[in-house]
């Protein structure tokens, strides 16, 4: 197989939860990840999450594991951050972070995600990181935040706000990750019409994604669907689709080194 062919097989998942499978599981999910040759972010809710992705991560050539504290844990982590910043400097991203208002409706712990998620973003400027970002709810704050602190490059996980602050994070050049949703929601599709085809990426936020919308988890290959609905909705043909998302995901990592193993991913060179 040439490395034209061989690339345009890699599919891309930029947005998982790997560490979110029972053990069970984890062996097939694995086995998955090699045989579709699935590109896989796994993106870590907390410090122990991130600890078992990177266990995951040594068992798959095509796993990468990234530190993060979710929205809906920041107030478990605010007024410990000291304790996690050792760990900043090997996360060759950061995510999952962000702001949640739609799902927290407690306003009392809103501060604290925006402290969190401050405290990443600092870290992502200093040391010129990709963030993987939740908005839900809170699509213009976190807007506000990724200006402030002049956020270079972010994946922004399954947009689902108002299109004035989509249209100034597209302006800014980031990628948006689409899901499951984009195979029932008219929202979602309405969105993915929004964003060129140079800032779109493939995701699953597996398990918990499908199981939100589907009523179970799934397993990798959910991608795959996902691929063709972006594909129809950009009026694109699948392989074409396929090979964009790729390239996409290499252009946001071009030269950066700690994302070396991805960029092996991303090119296709295993066999």
């Amino acid at each position: 197989m040439d490395e034209i062919t061989s690339s345009r097989s890699v599919y891309v998942d930029a947005h998982a939860h790997l560490d979110e499978y029972p053990d069970t599981w984890l062996g097939a999910v694995l086995q998955q990840l090699e045989d579709d040759r699935i590109a896989t972010i796994t993106t870590a809710m907390a410090p122990s999450a991130y600890e078992r992705a990177l266990r995951i991560e040594e068992r798959s050539r095509w796993v990468i594991a990234t530190l993060g504290v979710h929205p809906w844990n920041a107030h478990h982590f605010v007024t410990s951050l000291d304790e996690i910043e050792p760990s900043l400097a090997e996360s060759p991203m950061f995510g999952e972070i962000g702001l949640d208002f739609r799902n927290v409706h407690d306003h009392t712990l809103y501060d604290a995600q925006e402290r969190v998620l401050e405290f990443f973003l600092c870290a992502a400027r200093d040391e010129d990181k990709i963030i993987n970002l939740h908005t839900s709810g809170a699509e213009l704050e976190a807007l506000e935040l990724l200006e402030r602190y002049d956020t270079r490059r972010a994946i922004v996980h399954w947009y689902s706000g108002p299109l004035e602050p989509l249209r100034r994070m597209v302006a800014r050049g980031y990628l948006f990750t689409f899901g499951c949703e984009l195979l029932s929601s008219a929202l979602i599709q309405q969105i993915a019409c929004e964003i060129p085809p140079t800032q779109v990426l493939t995701e699953t936020d597996n398990p918990g994604g499908p199981q939100w919308v589907f009523g179970e988890p799934a397993m990798p290959d959910v991608v795959k669907p996902v691929l063709q609905a972006l594909a129809i909705i950009q009026k694109r043909d699948e392989s074409d689709m396929r090979e964009q998302v790729r390239q996409n995901l290499l252009t946001c990592i071009d030269g950066d080194t700690r994302l070396t193993p991805l960029s092996t991913m991303l090119h296709g060179r295993y066999v």
